[in-house]
């Protein structure tokens, strides 16, 4: 794939963002304007590798074809490109911005160079697609006289809607917030997803007959809910897409301060006020910041803080710092953990003159200030050995904070939709639907994604959303065409 010698010719460029400076003056996307030719030359390096470990199980969740569309790219065949692109991926305007991109973690090239710029070529051609008008909405043929309920529009959900409803089936979307979208919408900030390229693949469904119901919690009926029995019984199979909604907290002194938020709580609100909603209720601006907890999450809340004009920036990481290079027990394919600087951390660092990350590090509590309010954590320093935390004796320190963002990860999907139908649970209180079959132990009820999986990645919910509309579809019709 791409040209024979490509790989050897020419050196990983990967497209730029817009300067870290400039880009924390406003709330716009962080990517700069694609270059076609940058683009051509980077899917030359594409090796014709034999076995494309970039579309196996460590690598890309939907099986994207990677090579193929490297390849056309190289070529010129933009149209081509964004056809096999669409063949796996329903939404690769989202993936194309926001997946870590395990894909290039698995790049055979990746052995012994650096691999392939396989997301920025994702989102160009997606973009390529659009910007061309070649991304339109295709109403299925006919329809089956069947309908399916989907509880959760985030990208589980969405991508279950698109496939079931191009099987012709009658699809209704069901949304406790008021815009669809789930995380892509309230999940993940403007400057790295803008919510209009949500909106406009929303659009496209509706244009397709897909039908969405906002501000319309499911549950057991009470305080204006619908009843998931009631919704069970109303269509001819039901699909929980709810993900995961259980942050994970901090149980320590002086917890109920005021001041000291979730980060999903964060993200929603100031996504809100960026889409002009309200002003925000939890603001950075002139305040001294610390995150506790990395992760895509805890960046965001970093590139956040810093567009409120944060006064101050920390960020705490429990885990010691991560090498520069694969360590010998995470050997490719399997995805590097290795040492990276996210965009918020690079724009730390041209704000405040340093990466805001502090490692190895644990807080035992927080306390307040004059006002009451959270003015600051007390920590430890840790250290690990043969897997067990241990705390550094002599090592307590105090940092000053009056804005705290726990960004530590989720429990789990809430319960309130899946009570009421009896659903069983794992032991991580995971909706339990076995991979591949996605159906749960009630009659034509079925989950897919993050409460089913626990949390993941948005490329793993549209491999789900995909999957269980398969299984739907089958179900519904004794046999399905569905990939």
């Amino acid at each position: 794939m791409g040209k024979v010698t490509g790989f050897k010719e020419f050196a990983r460029q990967a497209a730029p963002y817009r300067d870290p400076v400039e880009r924390i003056l406003d709330f716009d996307e962080i990517y700069t304007p694609h270059v076609d030719s940058r683009l051509q030359t980077q899917g030359a390096r594409c090796m014709d590798c034999g076995v494309p470990f970039c579309q196996s199980d460590d690598g890309c969740p939907v099986y994207n074809l990677i090579p193929e569309w490297n390849d056309l790219v190289y070529q010129g065949r933009w149209r081509a490109a964004l056809d096999r692109l669409h063949k796996t991926n329903n939404f690769p305007e989202f993936t194309g911005r926001v997946c870590p991109a395990p894909c290039e973690g698995s790049c055979v090239l990746g052995i012994a160079d650096p691999p392939v710029t396989i997301k920025n070529i994702e989102m160009a051609i997606a973009d390529r697609g659009f910007s061309e008008g070649w991304v339109r909405a295709e109403p299925p043929p006919a329809r089956t006289g069947k309908r399916v309920a989907v509880v959760g529009s985030g990208p589980a959900g969405l991508a279950a809607a698109a496939q079931l409803n191009s099987a012709g089936h009658r699809v209704t979307v069901y949304e406790r917030a008021d815009r669809i979208g789930g995380l892509l919408m309230y999940g993940i900030p403007n400057m790295k997803l803008d919510k209009n390229i949500v909106e406009r693949r929303v659009g496209l469904l509706r244009e397709e007959g897909v039908e969405f119901i906002t501000n319309t919690a499911v549950a057991d009926g009470s305080d204006g809910s619908i009843d998931s029995r009631e919704l069970r019984a109303q269509f001819d199979a039901l699909l929980l897409a709810t993900g995961t909604t259980q942050p994970r907290d901090l149980p320590v002194g002086g917890r109920e301060l005021t001041g000291i938020h979730f980060a999903m709580d964060y993200l929603t609100d100031s996504i809100q006020a960026v889409l002009g909603d309200h002003s925000p209720a939890i603001s950075a601006t002139g305040r001294d910041v610390l995150v506790i907890g990395g992760g895509d999450t805890g960046t965001d809340c970093i590139g956040t803080s810093l567009r409120q004009s944060c006064r101050s920036l920390v960020n705490f990481e429990l885990l010691p710092r991560l090498p520069e290079e694969r360590a010998p027990d995470n050997p490719w394919p399997t995805w590097p953990l290795i040492f990276r600087v996210e965009y918020g951390h690079e724009e730390s660092a041209a704000r405040f003159g340093h990466d805001p990350r502090v490692y190895a590090i644990s807080a035992e509590g927080f306390y307040a200030g004059a006002d009451g309010a959270v003015a600051g954590v007390r920590t430890v320093d840790v250290i690990f050995r043969r897997g067990r935390m241990h705390k550094v004796v002599g090592s307590q320190r105090e940092w000053s904070a009056d804005l705290i963002l726990l960004s530590m990860g989720f429990l789990g999907p809430e319960h309130a939709s899946s009570d009421p139908l009896g659903i069983a649970y794992d032991r991580q209180s995971n909706y339990a639907a076995e991979f591949g079959s996605y159906a749960t132990n009630v009659e034509g009820v079925f989950a897919a994604g993050d409460c089913r999986r626990g949390q993941s990645l948005v490329v793993w919910a549209i491999r789900e959303g995909r999957e269980a509309a398969r299984e739907i579809d089958r179900y519904l019709m004794g046999a399905t065409r569905l990939p």
